[in-house]
């Protein structure tokens, strides 16, 4: 068939074979218009073919997705920034990437990196350390070029051992994973429950932040230092001394504040390291629903007995008291709660206790539930239908959030490419990944139903060969996605084509659809 580029004002027809893909187009096109890529370590400069609004992949087949003899596409030359450095995240098993100049890495010390980076995962900077290649430390005080790091090295963050487990229920909102993991001495236990209400606050888990205020965790009250770095806590990150309460502003979590602010009004003149309240932190970061509701509160009336105060003037008359509360108290206290026998990490000179170890299996059961005996189960072909399958949303967000092998990163590190696309880019960046995380974006399916149909039941237990064909009907594609996820990930990938009509997009999402099915048959 043929079909039009137009690339720089100009139209050229090519003859390409209907199932030849985009990427063998573009080296056509890179041939006929003689066409010079640039790939230095700072900018990438690449094509892109344009239809329907959607730019192209290039694995993609060009009768897949819609494209006729007589279409027109448009060839683009773009240009693309390298990430500077790469963190490989060990909980999560992500990798980010860090964007900026070559200038970075002589200038920026590793505390304004570990901040960059609690930034963009949402984990606090007290609960993870950075480490180079070699296994090296880097320490908050020191600059990057302390360390002779280089453009595209893929530092690691590590965090505390056992805590893996732990953290991925946090950032996954799970209540009992997080209950199940708490730490049986106290002092630990007080911090992982901060931990767990400020990574709560940033992802917007409000029913995990209800149940952290109730064990006894306050919006007002910083992270902090881990109770074996205690005698460090003067000289800690800055970023430490920050509330749940600042985080959920800073990332517009405007349930969360309600909560927060419903549960302590204290928490709305509550100041971070940089002496900014909830209202400064939303109104510098542009967030104008928070702003909003923070400003109305801050307005409001307090009525007590015999007066009513402006909520302001309320604020600081209980900031004097509760001041006046904690100098009596340390009159009496010292700063430094460790006691013998407790343990204290120097460092350089103690065993590094971040390394991300994940925690030994016990069969211990979780504070306030029995643990139950497992039954065994009734043979597949006599419970299980068509309508009763269970959902995959949970295993879509868990895809990302398993426990690393230390062997996994040196494996990464060699397999990594140079350079790595901004998250940025839109859905068609998304969609190139293959990621079953696409599933939960832009577009969704009906939920699956929970209704008994003893019809289908009959069916399925009928015949002696359903048992196998319901298993095979239940088995994942070859890249790693069920039937369900990839009906919702081919019909995302047709949501692309804005400029062609809806029923066009479905055509197109089916022959997708069907193609891998005959793939992976």
């Amino acid at each position: 068939m043929r079909v039009f580029i137009c690339f720089e004002g100009s139209w050229e027809s090519f003859d390409v074979h209907p199932e030849q893909n985009v990427g063998a187009m573009k080296q056509m096109i890179k041939d006929n218009f003689l066409v010079q890529l640039s790939n230095d370590k700072q900018v990438r400069h690449y094509l892109e073919l344009s239809y329907g609004g959607a730019a192209l992949q290039d694995n993609w087949a060009l009768c897949d997705v819609g494209i006729t003899s007589g279409s027109a596409i448009r060839c683009l030359i773009k240009s693309e920034q390298k990430p500077v450095l790469h963190v490989f995240n060990a909980v999560t098993g992500e990798t980010l990437s860090i964007m900026g100049s070559v200038t970075l890495l002589r200038y920026m010390s590793v505390a304004r990196l570990k901040t960059v980076v609690s930034a963009r995962s949402g984990l606090p900077v007290s609960t993870f350390r950075l480490s180079t290649p070699a296994g090296v430390e880097l320490y908050d005080c020191n600059q990057l070029k302390d360390y002779a790091i280089e453009v595209g090295t893929i530092l690691r963050l590590d965090t505390w051992d056992g805590w893996v487990e732990y953290l991925q229920g946090c950032l996954l909102g799970h209540r009992l994973t997080v209950q199940s993991h708490l730490s049986e001495k106290r002092p630990v236990r007080r911090f992982q429950l901060r931990v767990a209400l400020y990574i709560a606050a940033f992802l917007g888990h409000l029913e995990l932040s209800s149940w952290l205020l109730e064990r006894g965790a306050h919006a007002e009250e910083p992270v902090g230092v881990h109770p074996y770095r205690q005698w460090c806590h003067q000289t800690a990150h800055r970023d430490t001394g920050k509330c749940p309460i600042h985080v959920a502003s800073e990332s517009s979590q405007l349930l969360i504040l309600k909560l927060f602010v419903t549960k302590n009004p204290l928490t709305l003149a509550c100041r971070d390291p940089g002496s900014r309240d909830p209202l400064k932190i939303a109104i510098q970061h542009g967030h104008r629903e928070c702003v909003c509701y923070l400003a109305n509160k801050l307005c409001s009336v307090v009525s007590l007995p015999n007066m009513s105060l402006r909520m302001y003037i309320y604020l600081r008359i209980r900031h004097w008291v509760s001041l006046g509360r904690r100098r009596a108290a340390s009159s009496h206290s010292t700063s430094f709660k460790a006691t013998v026998g407790d343990m204290l990490l120097v460092d350089g000179f103690n065993q590094p206790k971040m390394s991300s170890k994940s925690r030994k299996a016990k069969t211990k059961p979780s504070r306030g539930l029995r643990a139950r005996a497992l039954h065994s189960l009734p043979p597949i072909s006599t419970i299980l239908s068509v309508p009763n399958l269970p959902s995959k949303r949970a295993s879509q967000h868990l895809h990302s959030l398993q426990s690393v092998n230390p062997g996994d990163f040196e494996e990464m590190q060699e397999k990594h490419k140079p350079y790595e696309k901004n998250r940025d880019n839109g859905p068609v960046d998304k969609i190139s990944k293959g990621d079953s995380s696409l599933c939960s974006g832009k577009f969704s399916l009906p939920p699956i139903t929970r209704e008994r149909i003893p019809c289908r039941q009959v069916l399925v237990s009928a015949s002696p060969n359903s048992s196998h064909i319901l298993t095979e009907s239940l088995e994942s594609h070859s890249d790693g996605r069920t039937p369900r996820e990839n009906a919702i990930y081919c019909m995302t990938v047709a949501s692309t084509f804005t400029e062609k009509p809806w029923l066009k997009q479905l055509s197109i999402a089916r022959t997708l659809a069907r193609k891998r099915i005959q793939t992976a048959a």
